[in-house]
């Protein structure tokens, strides 16, 4: 530039000399010798000259720092100089510093050596004619310090690295320094942003400008006539940028840079310059990647198109150079040239566009090329036919290589000069041989008119030239009649004869004239060659896909079809369930079998070994290579079937079966690298299911790496597919091991934020994702995305935290409503299942509507509404954002308020439709089921093209609104990350798995299963346990203090007692810290919590529901114990009597023998009390406590609660025989306890006997809740009470009005019998109990007490123990009891334990807790301990009071006996008069009776613990008050409900939840139920028989058959799952198939006939089964 420059550069300097160098010495720009030497020169011309000299010896950045300050100093300047580089040719440059090296000479400057000054210059020159190339690496050395891209030549950028997600990919921002500018160019451009090519840097002025313009701003002068613009010296040209750019990427990303060029109609680099080595480069591979669509005139009236590779398509090349300067812009007139009416578009960069002003520094000779393509209007194309348009930048003089590469493919060429000189002649007259035609175009010819002539003239024989071939433009010339009359001139070379030449071809010129080709390296052609190996064979694609890839076709179809039977059973006509499902599952693997026979083919063999390669770049160029091969094979077999199709149509007309045929090979004429995959994946899937059916060992797999390889080619960006579009399945286990190993991979780094996106076909689904994240999706004809397919994308390390993921997964889905699929039957469901399966895997989905529809846009809303009420109802609430394409107008958000809201309107009535097709009653809106907010989940983006395709560009409002969009959901997701930690890769995969299984059912959301919610619903159940026992332990410690209290509290004190009001606070207390608890989890950030928030409302009733438990329960201990203190009361009174009788004669006795003063000896003594105790009980009155006949009085009370029933009852009644008569173990069914008008409708298995089975099991279920009644009032200390009938008599009238008994329809004979038996039974029971009562009158004393302390708190102690054991898992909830439960039954193999367990389960749990508790305490000294430790801290207590009491002043021992039994009445029930003992009657000093019981202790502690030792473990339990056993069973044993089918028993958390459920159900045989016809046992299990078409019939159907699908309508509170696998259910059918003859047996019933595939199944099986199903490991 200052070379250049030279002579404008000392005008500016000489205006204000001293001030600039004022300004480069402050700066440091020259030092102070080099100022000092400058200023001793005297005149101001010589002294520029000096200065520009020294600033060129620095080098180039000096040169930029002197430019850059001089603009500070002198504004304008950079225009000034601008100018004159532009008008002077190189000549003129070299003989004005010729000139002035010899003004020089003739004039030195003082102080330096003229010579030496003209020998720099001068040496400079020669060096930069000598050398070029150095000179080129030397700019490009200063263009790449500039952009920041130095270690980028080694290193270069890579798509995967340019993909990852960072803060400056979130960001839009402005480039503030030439180092910015290549990311900006990246980003910009691989977002289709056509503002990618601006390298405009942010505006801003300096002070000292800004100063300037302040004190200046009231004179005007010419400055003002200086256009004051950029400083081009601080920015770089586009150009530049974009060679920069371009030669720092690696070849994948140069593909993708010019393909996203190619979208936004930029003219793409053809021809790099020589920049590292002195060679072009061709860029063939670089635009390998790129397909364009037309339609030629040709075709129009068919309405045909051709669609092509870029690189493959040959049309006719039109060149544009120039020779020598212009002064006009010749790719300026090129972008008028290409541009249609009204459509203009810069296609190349020129001098007037943004920053195109500044200076190429590496650019020059760089040949561009853009294509004109038609759209098939014949009124509106500028051409018929496509054609391409090159444009060299850059002098031909100067570029002569790139020159006779475009004459060698060229068309023709357009040479723009302003004059033809002998120079120009010379170069010319070379291409004498061409054939390509030459046209020129002259600028004004100045005073060179002739000389101009003369030598076109001696052109014309050698280049062809005519009149025609010469056009003039000046600056009066109209551009637009310009541009017309050069399209004029292109159709007429057009119509000719002419040469046509692909970009391919093009490769072959280029080699002649030494020009480097792209691709031309080993790397890449022997992946082409390993490609064309395998695509060479392919030449009918749908021949090849059926004959080469075998596995996908009908085998997999078929096998699809029979993985959703086995879950639908819509085929099973009349065989019975397990049997058609055991042919089904016979029939996969018999398919599986036969893909496993399968040899892999020669092209999937070499296929492997081109993806297999470890070396990355090998393995990316063979899959390029095959993308490429395959898709061009691919559009040429459909553009033969489109035409065949049209043909046929035509005139075949009605025969729908041939065109049919045509239809469907058009349908699977897709042919890509996604088939060979899906062919690796499903000889994978089948060599896994042999090996699972034992079929193939282990050490003879082939294709166990395949996984491992899959999963290196989505760490390296490509896509996998998910759902197989083709089939509508997913190769589960593929999918599952490919992600395992990506995650092992990923050493388990690997959360990711999910992002889908779902619409209707082509409405740029695809485009939307590749804009927004820079990816490569299919978007050409006949390449749909089919299926769904996910992309990783790496999230860069400094934002990980910050967005809490590693990785982003983007999904890209098939389109909605496909127009092949809307024939089919199942074409809605089709969708319902992609888009239930894509919304429950993503965090957020993108709802893509196209606003000119409004049909699909509603049938789309129904899709897309069903599948967020399925994701609500299983606990995931993704985000949705619904996008609103081909919007332009910039009121778009204001004005679509209203159809915002009509948008609510329809969500609400879309979702209440959904909710009616999943059998939901409640009335729901779309905000229900997910938060929307209409203002902020709705986006307006204009649509993708400005223009009319196929010459319209990308629409920037487009690309900046889908930016938008993308910072929007980053700014989610940061949030989200907060509140929701994302999945990783194994939560992904349980999802896909979960989803999928319940997808393939008819009925999803009873069908939905994951292991995950299954966790975390345990946790929760473990944790609500563990709240549930403390509450109940607190309560249990509060009742036996104020039993303790009671008892303590004489008559008159128990009214005083406030124990009901502090009950009521105690229980509030308790479920408020349930409830807080509960918060606190669901707040704690624990895994999932998300996913089983719909149950949190199950456990707040829970807690409600314990409440009243505990309530009642405390209440009636209470009760109890006021009872009690009130009977004890009559024995003491009349013991007080006779207590004082008996002391008022001794004392009567002591006295006479003191009167007499007489001792009395021992035998005397006893004489005398003998005689004296005869006297005394002659003189008391006998006062008995009543002994009552207690089987009259429950007797009376049953007659009276039956008095009102009704005649029939009476009748019963007075038949009946005394109580004393009926005991439980005498209750036995009889055939009148069935109302008899039902008989008449019992058919089939609700046989009689079977009836009868069913009450007879309510009876004994029945008899065992009051039998726990009755021992649990013996077990008390009271006497019996009135109220103890009554509540028996409740307890039973409660369970005979349940539903379930209620629809028994029994006979009121069978409710009286019942009562009779049971009353019976308690008659005797409580009799034994109240005579027993009497009996005892002993009061307690503190021996008595101390070991009634020890009892209350043993049991809550062991419970205790047992929690904190390693036992504590198997209770920690229901589902883990259940696991622990089946484990030991399995291990054991004992079909008596399986019979007890199905037949009397609540009996079964208890006696297998009590088993647990007393191995527990074989080694007694684990209870030994506990005792122990009680009773010391007990005893340790009293000492302590002892000690204490010391220390105060009583002067009797009655007071001092007072005090301690008030501070002790808490803890021990004793008296004053039982503590004192006539051994310390008489004693008066308080002291010394408390050193007297102080000495009393220790041999009591013994004396008590001695007592312990010698009982057994069930006598203890059987003493205790709080028994462990049945603390531990109310803990496990839940609701007690069982599955109305099969009798496993319900393992929901909580009490009081809505619905039961079971981890695993069992076949029916096992709960004894059989065929009536046969008699033989049913093996059917109800998770199968719920999707079948079978039907059932019981007493909640009226004895009608009724569908086992919609079992719900008859039990609405159990949700039976269908089995997630075939497997499911290995444990109970390896159980029923080992005991089945002595279940039979048992039963009494004959053996089932079991499915064959059930006999193989083995007891490791079984218990993997197992494991699988409760979640452990």
């Amino acid at each position: 530039m200052i070379r250049k420059g030279r002579k404008q550069l000392i005008e500016i300097l000489e205006k204000d000399l001293d001030l600039v160098l004022d300004e480069l010495v402050s700066e440091s720009v020259i030092t102070e010798e080099e100022y000092e030497a400058c200023n001793k020169i005297e005149e101001d011309s010589k002294k520029s000259r000096k200065l520009l000299l020294l600033i060129q010896k620095k080098g180039e950045m000096a040169c930029c720092q002197f430019l850059e300050h001089l603009e500070i100093i002198c504004p304008g300047s950079n225009q000034v100089l601008q100018c004159s580089v532009h008008r002077c040719s190189d000549l003129e440059q070299k003989g004005e510093v010729q000139q002035e090296l010899e003004q020089e000479e003739k004039h030195p400057t003082k102080g330096c050596s003229s010579q030496e000054q003209k020998a720099e210059v001068q040496q400079e020159l020669e060096q930069e004619e000598k050398h070029p190339a150095k000179e080129r690496r030397k700019a490009l050395k200063d263009v790449l310090r500039k952009l920041k891209l130095q270690k980028k030549k080694s290193k270069k950028f890579s798509l995967e690295g340019v993909l990852e997600i960072s803060s400056g990919s979130l960001k839009e921002y402005i480039p503030s320094a030439t180092g910015d500018l290549p990311w900006h160019f990246l980003r910009k451009v691989l977002a289709l942003n056509v503002t990618a090519r601006s390298t405009s840097l942010e505006k801003g002025t300096s002070d000292c400008q800004w100063r300037r313009e302040e004190e200046g701003e009231d004179r005007i002068d010419e400055s003002i006539f200086r256009i004051v613009r950029m400083d081009e010296r601080v920015s770089v040209n586009p150009l530049d940028v974009l060679c920069a750019v371009l030669l720092c990427s690696d070849s994948f990303l140069q593909q993708e840079i010019l393909s996203k060029m190619s979208m936004c109609q930029f003219a793409l680099p053809l021809l790099l310059p020589p920049l590292e080595t002195s060679h072009c480069t061709l860029m063939l591979w670089a635009m390998r990647d790129i397909v364009k669509k037309w339609r030629p005139h040709s075709l129009a009236d068919s309405r045909g198109f051709r669609e092509e590779s870029l690189v493959l398509a040959s049309m006719p090349t039109i060149s544009f150079v120039r020779m020598g300067s212009l002064n006009f812009s010749k790719s300026k007139l090129l972008n008028e040239f290409l541009s249609p009416s009204q459509q203009h578009h810069d296609f190349f960069i020129h001098r007037d566009m943004e920053c195109g002003n500044i200076p190429r520094e590496i650019a020059d000779g760089l040949v561009e090329i853009a294509w004109y393509f038609p759209g098939g209007q014949k009124g509106l194309d500028l051409f018929p036919e496509p054609i391409a348009v090159a444009n060299l930048h850059g002098d031909v003089e100067s570029h002569w290589v790139q020159f006779s590469f475009l004459s060698e493919i060229s068309s023709a060429i357009f040479i723009f000069a302003e004059h033809i000189g002998e120079t120009e002649y010379a170069l010319l007259s070379s291409l004498k041989e061409s054939s390509t035609k030459y046209y020129f175009i002259l600028e004004s010819c100045g005073g060179k008119v002739n000389e101009t002539l003369t030598f076109l003239n001696k052109l014309v024989p050698v280049l062809n030239l005519s009149r025609s071939h010469i056009l003039a433009k000046d600056g009066t010339t109209n551009t637009a009649e310009f541009v017309e009359q050069l399209h004029f001139i292109t159709g007429r070379i057009i119509r000719s004869p002419l040469k046509t030449v692909s970009i391919q071809d093009m490769a072959t010129v280029a080699h002649e004239l030494t020009i480097q080709v792209d691709e031309d390296f080993r790397e890449c052609q022997d992946a082409r060659n390993c490609a064309v190996e395998i695509t060479g064979d392919v030449r009918d694609v749908a021949l090849y896909k059926k004959e080469m890839l075998k596995l996908q076709g009908d085998l997999w179809k078929n096998l699809a079809k029979v993985e959703k039977e086995l879950c639908r059973m819509e085929r099973q006509g009349e065989m019975p369930s397990e049997k058609y499902r055991s042919e089904q599952s016979a029939k996969l693997v018999a398919l599986r079998e036969q893909q496993n026979k399968c040899d892999l083919s020669i092209g999937l063999i070499n296929f492997i070994h081109g993806i297999k390669h470890s070396q990355s770049a090998k393995k990316h160029y063979f899959l390029k290579w095959m993308k490429f091969n395959l898709d061009h094979i691919a559009r040429a077999n459909l553009s033969k079937l489109r035409a065949e199709y049209k043909e046929k149509y035509k005139s075949l007309g009605g025969e729908v079966q041939r065109i049919a045929e045509v239809d469907k090979l058009i349908s699977s004429s897709s042919l890509g690298v996604e088939h060979f995959m899906r062919e690796l994946g499903q000889f994978y899937e089948a060599e896994c299911l042999m090996v699972r059916e034992g079929k193939l060992s282990k050490n003879r797999r082939q294709f166990a790496h395949f996984p491992s390889i899959a999963a290196d080619l989505m760490l390296e960006g490509f896509p996998l597919e998910l759902i197989d579009g083709d089939a509508s399945n997913i190769p589960l286990q593929w999918i599952t091991d490919v992600l395992t190993k990506l995650n092992n991979k990923l050493r388990r780094q690997s959360r990711m934020f999910v992002i889908t996106v779902l619409g209707v076909q082509s409405t740029g689904k695809s485009t939307l994702l590749n804009t927004m994240f820079g990816l490569q999706f299919a978007v050409s004809s006949g390449r749909c995305t089919r299926g769904a397919f996910m992309t990783l994308l790496k999230v860069q390390e400094n934002l990980i935290q910050e967005l809490g993921c590693d990785f982003i997964l983007v999904i890209d889905t098939e389109g909605l409503k496909a127009p092949e699929l809307a024939k089919l039957e199942d074409s809605y469901q089709h969708d319902n299942e992609l888009a239930t399966l894509v919304i429950g895997l993503s965090d957020v989905t993108i709802v893509n509507m196209s606003m000119e529809n409004a049909t699909e846009m509603k049938d789309i809303l129904q899709i897309v509404t069903h599948a967020f009420l399925r994701m609500e109802k299983i606990g995931q609430r993704p985000n949705c954002q619904f996008v609103h394409q081909n919007v332009s107008d910039v009121s778009a958000h204001d004005q679509n308020m209203r159809d915002r809201k009509h948008l609510l309107e329809q969500l609400n009535e879309m979702t209440q439709a959904a909710a009616k097709m999943e059998k939901i009653d409640r009335d729901i809106k779309f905000s229900d089921i997910m938060d929307y907010d209409p203002e902020i989940h709705n986006w307006y983006i204009p649509g993708l093209w400005h223009g009319v395709p196929p010459m319209a560009s990308v629409n920037r409002g487009y690309s900046e609104k889908v930016f938008e969009l993308k910072q929007y959901l980053f700014e989610f997701l940061r949030d989200r990350s907060v509140k929701k930690s994302p999945k990783d890769i194994p939560q992904f995969i349980e999802w896909t798995k979960s989803l999928w299984n319940a997808v393939k059912h008819e009925n999803f959301i009873f069908s939905f299963r994951n292991s995950l919610i299954a966790e975390a619903y345990n946790q929760l159940s473990a944790k609500y346990s563990e709240w549930d026992w403390s509450f109940r332990r607190e309560m249990h410690l509060w009742v036996s203090e104020q039993e303790t209290l009671i008892q303590n509290a004489s008559p008159d004190e128990l009214d005083c007692l406030n124990w009901q009001y502090e009950l009521q606070q105690k229980l509030l207390c308790g479920e408020q810290q349930i409830l807080d608890s509960l918060n606190k989890y669901f707040e704690s950030g624990a895994s999932n919590l998300h996913l089983i928030e719909r149950y949190r409302e199950d456990f707040v009733r829970s807690a409600n529901s314990l409440k009243h438990e505990l309530g009642n329960y405390s209440y009636n201990k209470c009760n109890d114990a006021i009872h009690i203190n009130k009977g004890r009361y009559k024995i003491d009174t009349l013991q007080a009597e006779y207590l004082k009788v008996i002391e008022g004669k001794v004392d009567k006795l002591l006295e006479e023998c003191r009167k007499e003063e007489r001792r009395l000896d021992d035998h005397e003594l006893r004489r005398e009390f003998e005689r004296m105790w005869t006297e005394t009980l002659s003189e008391i009155s006998p006062i008995h406590l009543e002994n009552r006949q207690l089987y009259l009085d429950i007797e009376l009370c049953l007659r009276k609660e039956l008095s009102h029933r009704g005649s029939s009852v009476n009748v019963k009644v007075q038949e009946a025989k005394s109580l004393l008569n009926y005991r439980m173990n005498t209750f036995q069914m009889k055939s009148e306890y069935i109302k008899s008008s039902l008989w008449y409708n019992l058919k089939c298995m609700f046989s009689k006997k079977e009836h009868s089975r069913r009450a007879e099991e309510a009876a004994n279920s029945l008899m065992s809740k009051c039998i726990l009644f009755i021992d649990e009032k013996v077990s008390s200390q009271g006497d019996y009470d009135d109220t103890y009938c009554v509540e028996l008599l409740h307890i039973i009238n409660h369970t005979l009005q349940q539903n379930e008994v209620q629809k028994l329809h029994t006979s009121p004979s069978f409710e009286v019998d019942l009562k009779l038996h049971i009353l019976g039974e308690a008659a005797h029971i409580f009799q034994e109990k109240h005579e027993d009562f009497i009996k005892e009158n002993d009061p307690q004393c503190l021996h008595p007490a101390l070991v009634d302390y020890v009892n209350k708190r043993l049991g809550i102690d062991i419970v205790d123990d047992i929690l904190n054991s390693t036992q504590s898992i198997g209770y920690s909830s229901r589902s883990f009891f259940q696991f622990t439960v089946l484990k030991e039954l399995l291990e054991e193999s004992d079909v008596n334990n399986y019979v007890h367990y199905n037949k009397s389960y609540e009996e079964f749990v208890k006696s297998w807790i009590m088993r647990q508790i007393l191995e527990h305490y074989a080694d007694t000294h684990y209870l030994k301990n506990l005792e122990k430790d009680i009773l010391l801290s007990i005893v340790k207590k009293i000492r302590e009071m002892l000690e204490n009491l010391k220390h105060k002043c009583f002067k009797e021992i009655s007071e001092f006996l007072e005090f301690f039994c008030k501070e002790m009445q808490k803890e021990l029930v004793i008296s004053k008069d039982s503590l004192v003992g006539i051994q310390f009657k008489n004693m008066s000093d308080p002291g010394q009776f408390s050193v007297c019981v102080e000495n009393f202790l220790p041999n009591l502690e013994k004396q008590i613990q001695s007592e312990f030792d010698v009982l057994s473990i069930e006598l203890k339990l059987s003493k205790l008050p709080v028994k462990p056993q049945d603390e531990i069973f109310k803990r496990v044993f839940g609701c007690g409900k069982q599955c109305p089918f099969c009798k496993v028993p319900c393992e929901a958390g909580g009490s009081a939840h809505k619905e039961h459920f079971a981890a695993v159900h069992r076949p029916q045989g096992l709960g004894r139920f059989r065929w009536e016809a046969t008699d033989k046992l049913l093996y059917e299990l109800c998770s199968t028989l719920v999707v079948s078409q079978c039907n059932f019939r019981s007493a909640e159907t009226e004895w009608k058959w009724y569908p086992y699908k919609d079992y719900r309508v008859c039990y609405p509170d159990w949700c039976i799952q269908p089995d997630p696998s075939i497997n499911a259910s290995d444990y109970w059918k390896f159980v029923f198939k080992e005991f089945n003859h002595e279940f039979a047996h048992q039963y009494r019933a004959k053996p089932a006939d079991l499915p064959e595939d059930w006999k193989k199944i083995t007891q490791e099986q079984a218990l993997e089964s197992l494991k699988e199903t409760y979640n452990m490991e």
